[in-house]
């Protein structure tokens, strides 16, 4: 077939295949190799990261998915190099944008607040009390180098473009409110803002949905996917919630006890899960069961004992 004679649909797959191809070939933003993390303790020394390794390229999200403890959010802050100097002991290799902080530790500040972001756990304890959210956001405004402390429309004029990117209701407004003063949902889009003031490459997400309830919970999902298509920015997500994994993920990590059990593509580890661990998680996501719209009897008693979903659940015997 001659290149004029090629339908649109077979020339937007050929560039889709070619843009995919060079995704991959090109340096990825964040390469880890062999990465441990060691914590000192009275007693004994834990390996709470065992020789994990993977990659992230531009546009791209990966997922470390587990449970509570399995050492996912240990990977993350080894990687920003936020823990103890005095407590942990890193090795491995760790190259972001071709920066290789391993092997020099200060060169993580090279990075670190400029190609390379945290969106925090918690929105409700990650951002001063005492402190409004404009001054918040102007001091990472400032640190990015955005914008000059001096200029004060400058800064206010990047802040409010900041909030508006993340969907916020009249900016100017929430810039003077304290963060007790919001929801979890506008806090957790606040954090985005401080996050995206520097225009980072790579953003590492560390269960940023799990404060929230599900309706929030979506709408962050859909912003940080918005976010990505527009900016080409890759994802670090830290998350125990396979939901979340399956509806944002490129590629998925399952970690268990500081080691990756098992990796692959999201709809690979979804529909044919290769460990007991994985197929553990999956089986934990909650399912709707069928619409009964069968009127609720009265009184303790004939509930407990003519309802199916109670008896099901053990009910009658509690």
């Amino acid at each position: 077939m001659t290149a004029s004679s090629e339908t649109p649909a077979a020339k937007a797959t050929a560039q889709a295949e070619a843009a995919e191809q060079r995704k991959f070939t090109e340096q990825p933003l964040l390469e880890v190799r062999d990465f441990q993390v060691e914590l000192i303790t009275d007693t004994a020394i834990i390996r709470a990261v065992d020789a994990v390794s993977f990659s992230i390229h531009r546009g791209e999200t990966v997922t470390i998915i587990g449970e509570s403890g399995s050492g996912k959010s240990t990977t993350a802050m080894g990687i920003l190099r936020l823990l103890p100097e005095d407590l942990a002991v890193l090795s491995g290799t760790v190259v972001i944008d071709g920066v290789d902080i391993s092997a020099d530790p200060k060169a993580i500040n090279k990075v670190r607040g400029k190609t390379l972001a945290l969106i925090p756990q918690d929105p409700m304890t990650a951002l001063s009390p005492v402190h409004s959210i404009g001054s918040q956001l102007f001091e990472a405004i400032k640190i990015a180098g955005a914008a000059s402390g001096k200029d004060k429309a400058a800064l206010q004029a990047r802040a409010v473009r900041l909030l508006e990117q993340v969907h916020i209701p009249t900016p100017e407004k929430q810039l003077k409110k304290y963060p007790h003063q919001l929801s979890g949902g506008m806090l957790q889009r606040v954090l985005i803002a401080i996050a995206l003031a520097s225009e980072p490459q790579l953003l590492v997400a560390d269960e940023p949905t799990s404060a929230l309830d599900v309706t929030v919970q979506a709408g962050i999902l859909d912003l940080l996917l918005e976010l990505q298509e527009q900016r080409g920015i890759g994802i670090l997500m830290i998350t125990h919630d396979l939901g979340v994994a399956r509806l944002i993920s490129d590629r998925i990590h399952v970690m268990k006890d500081g080691a990756f059990v098992e990796s692959g593509d999201v709809q690979k580890i979804v529909d044919h899960p290769a460990t007991e661990y994985t197929q553990t998680l999956l089986a934990a996501v909650p399912v709707l069961g069928e619409w009964d719209e069968t009127p609720a009897a009265t009184g303790r008693r004939s509930a407990a004992t003519t309802s199916p979903a109670l008896t099901q659940t053990g009910a009658r015997n509690d």
